[in-house]
């Protein structure tokens, strides 16, 4: 073993330049990914959040079959709750934001229709049950504010679907420089390694080196992009909670944890199954 890594790091020193553009490019593809990642987890909090509050609220008319309807709400798959509100509690719901709305219902009586409440499964299924309850007999209208979930829910997909294709392009660039890098390597010693099969050396063993040359470059780029990613996604998530406190970014380590682990030890398997896989295909290339 002592002998591979010695290789490993000789054959290192020999192409630094091709070794270092692979350190670069893998350790900005877990930068990349990293960030992605904690995007995506603080994208998926903000969803949870605006579901927890999204309300999609259907107003009935007075003639309506109350019971009917709350049944038949409560029926769609996308709703995961609803309850029936009367005019009444509505009255009093607004009376106690704005005392004045009691005095003017007892002049002109109360303006508020019974209302059904559903709280959907997903916030992205907001626009799909407003459209299915306005169509029931009975109901008036139906409000779920358009207005800021249709353009919210928009924005965040587009930026975790855009977030993810810049990550898959960076990793296929990332194993195209391993591959490259070993591919250089094998050739530069494919002398040695012409000799080294005619002393009867298995290709496990002639393979060995750059495999650990791979694992070493993945294991220094996880560690160059976890020493540039933690400090900076705190750092930022500081900022953001001083600008706006209401957004619930994720800064507790039991959920960070299991993303930073996740981005070391891809970024050690991409450089280990990358030189496996091309120190493998170059040395029949040489045979």
């Amino acid at each position: 073993m002592i002998y591979h890594l010695r290789q490993a790091l000789l054959a290192m020193r020999g192409n630094f330049t091709a070794t270092l553009a692979t350190l670069v490019t893998m350790t900005l593809t877990l930068l990349m990914l990293g960030f992605v990642l904690l995007l995506t987890l603080n994208v998926d909090r903000t969803l949870e959040q605006l579901e927890s509050q999204v309300e999609v609220a259907a107003f009935l008319t007075p003639d309506a079959d109350d019971a009917v309807l709350l049944a038949q709400a409560r029926a769609l798959p996308q709703v995961r709750e609803a309850r029936l509100v009367t005019s009444a509690q509505v009255l009093e719901e607004m009376s106690q934001v704005s005392p004045a709305t009691r005095d003017a219902a007892g002049l002109v009586g109360n303006p508020f229709p019974d209302t059904l409440r559903m709280k959907v499964s997903r916030v992205e299924d907001s626009r799909t049950v407003a459209n299915t309850v306005s169509a029931l007999s009975g109901v008036d209208g139906v409000e779920y504010g358009a207005g800021y979930v249709d353009p919210t829910v928009k924005t965040l997909t587009a930026v975790r679907g855009a977030g993810y294709a810049l990550v898959g392009l960076l990793l296929l660039g990332t194993l195209f420089n391993i591959l490259n890098a070993v591919r250089v390597a094998m050739y530069a010693r494919r002398d040695e390694i012409s000799v080294m099969r005619l002393l009867g050396a298995t290709r496990a063993f002639i393979r060995m080196p750059h495999v650990i040359e791979g694992l070493i470059v993945g294991v220094l780029a996880a560690a160059l992009a976890l020493a540039l990613l933690t400090p900076a996604y705190l750092g930022l998530a500081g900022r953001v909670r001083e600008l706006a406190p209401v957004l619930p970014v994720v800064t507790d380590w039991n959920t960070l944890l299991p993303v930073l682990g996740g981005v070391a030890a891809l970024g050690i398997l991409i450089g280990f199954v990358g030189s496996l896989f091309a120190s493998r295909r170059y040395l029949r290339e040489l045979e």
